[in-house]
């Protein structure tokens, strides 16, 4: 999960005039016409159509070295020719922009960032440009390192430092509900610091998901990452009280270093998030302070209702007299713990990060002759039970509710089949999701030397932070934890299991992401509550 350039990562927002999410009445089984957002790809269709004509990038900026990369473009180091000004400039490839939705995603963040007035602890952006190319994101370069790395940079880490991070974030909450905007992606990869310097601002950098709100308005599109999605929002229905929630969770983590709802699979965590325990015996929780813990308890409340706004968060008195918050260090179990959370994560974002790259449509011919291999009764279409049973053909690992959900997707006209242009809109959102070349590719990313192992050597100088080290114990504990037969190397078998635990690796592409988690719910839901499979006792959880 890790950023993808020094000031903000791969862009994914909605509409500048925002698509109503709000739960909708029960409709006839017969649907209205709808562009089918997975069908073609209108990479050559203007992006930012409200943009003014304007000059192109290159006669205001000089595009530097290349700050990172992710699922739709580059981010570059961007000089202002003029001021001299350091930026930062993201230019979104259009060719990857492959469905509708993708397109509506990047007018949505510009709309947002555009929209929330200028604020110390939110990325600015400068300007924008769209050519035959791309779409080209100008903003301010963040330069000064992830939060968790500064936090355990710093060797000191309290109670109090905590404190004065949890202002930031619940202001930038604050700032963005006042506005209309519901973030809904809050985890610490999303905040920057600006710069090194010990006094620098910590920015949120990521509006990706992000939507414009009305008071009252619910949502149902589950969007956001496991460990910090409220409960709420698995119930997809839910408002900015989501923000906070996610808060509550950074907090949690920056108190004692580890998720408060963690689990191995995705329903695992679902269960966790919707059970609400929260576990405050651990180390170092004993020596936290009781209003530190009530706050805490206030933010990761289950009723929304009851859950503390964002203003009411910087009216606690934990974040009050944060000045007087214990300076005690927390401890190196503190430390320790986020920067094997960090590190790991970043394992895992540079083996997405290559994932991503190569996630690309299949040629026609490819498509044309699977659409042939699934329609037996050759009448130029595919039904469901030739979908199911075309994907089992080809070794698809997709339970029957998901192809259930996928065929729903694809079917635009409702008339229970898939003709061609349907079929190829459902077959690239497969490749993008199941396709077991590209965790090879990701694999050999990391397997320099072609052993077929990724020694502990390789893992480190794939994973070299910004100062040129990298923390030798952590290392040597994700090799630990990752290399479950103990020979000291990571097989090909245990990097596929690593990816697979915790964050999916299909989660490289967006759009499966939302449609997955949208399957997990509706899998959940029976007769209005959610039934989880306690992953312990094997029971039935009515929640």
């Amino acid at each position: 999960m890790g950023n993808c350039n020094a000031c903000m990562r791969p862009l994914e927002p909605e509409p500048l005039t925002p698509k109503s999410e709000t739960t909708p009445k029960h409709r006839k089984k017969h649907r209205d016409r709808r562009p089918n957002p997975f069908a073609q790809s209108p990479s050559a269709n203007r992006v930012l159509k409200d943009l003014a004509p304007q000059a192109r990038i290159s006669d205001k900026y000089t595009l530097g070295r290349e700050l990172g990369r992710g699922e739709f473009g580059v981010t570059y180091l961007c000089t202002d020719r003029e001021m001299r000004e350091a930026l930062a400039c993201k230019s979104i490839s259009k060719k990857k922009l492959r469905t509708a939705v993708d397109i509506e995603d990047v007018r949505r963040e510009v709309a947002i960032l555009s929209s929330l007035p200028e604020h110390a602890n939110i990325v600015k952006l400068r300007a924008t440009y769209e050519d035959e190319e791309a779409v080209h994101l100008v903003m301010e370069l963040c330069e000064g390192g992830e939060l968790f790395d500064r936090i355990v940079a710093r060797g000191h880490y309290s109670e109090r430092a905590a404190a004065g991070v949890a202002r930031t974030i619940a202001e930038v909450v604050r700032m963005c509900h006042q506005h209309g905007v519901v973030h809904r992606d809050l985890k610490p990869e999303n905040f920057l610091f600006a710069n090194k310097k010990e006094n620098s601002p910590l920015k949120v950098i990521d509006f990706g998901l992000s939507v414009f709100f009305k008071p009252g308005e619910r949502f149902t599109e589950i969007v956001g990452s496991p460990y910090y999605m409220a409960p709420e929002v698995l119930k997809r229905n839910y408002g900015p009280e989501v923000d906070v929630w996610s808060a509550g969770v950074i907090l949690y983590i920056l108190l004692c270093g580890v998720p408060p709802f963690w689990a191995e699979t995705e329903q695992g965590v679902a269960l966790a998030i919707l059970r609400g325990v929260i576990d405050f015996k651990r180390e170092p929780w004993p020596q936290v302070s009781e209003s530190a813990k009530s706050l805490v308890r206030q933010m990761l409340e289950q009723d929304p209702q009851k859950r503390l706004t964002a203003q009411q968060v910087l009216e606690h008195p934990w974040i009050q007299n944060a000045k007087k918050a214990p300076n005690v260090p927390l401890g190196d179990i503190v430390r320790a713990r986020l920067k094997q959370f960090s590190v790991m994560n970043k394992f895992k974002k540079k083996a997405l990060r290559v994932i991503a790259e190569h996630l690309s449509v299949q040629e026609v011919e490819v498509i044309r002759d699977m659409f042939a291999l699934m329609d037996t009764d050759e009448d130029g279409k595919v039904s469901y039970e030739e979908l199911r049973a075309g994907l089992k053909k080809v070794g698809s690992q997709l339970a029957e509710p998901e192809i259930k959900l996928l065929m729903d997707v694809a079917d635009v006209d409702g008339n229970g089949v898939l003709d061609y242009g349907e079929f190829v809109a459902v077959t690239i959102h497969l490749q993008r999701m199941e396709n077991d070349e590209h965790i090879h590719r990701a694999f050999m990313f990391f397997d320099q030397d072609e052993s077929g192992y990724i020694e502990l050597h390789e893992l480190r100088e794939a994973l070299v932070d910004e100062s040129g080290e990298t923390d030798l114990d952590v290392l040597n504990n994700i090799m630990q934890e990752v290399d479950t037969d103990k020979d000291g190397r990571i097989s090909y078998e245990e990097f596929v299991a690593m990816m697979k635990t915790g964050t999916d690796w299909r989660k490289a592409s967006r759009q499966y992401s939302r449609e997955r988690f949208k399957s997990l719910s509706v899998n959940l839901m029976k007769d209005g509550s959610l039934q989880l499979q306690d992953g312990f006792t094997g029971q039935t959880v009515v929640v």
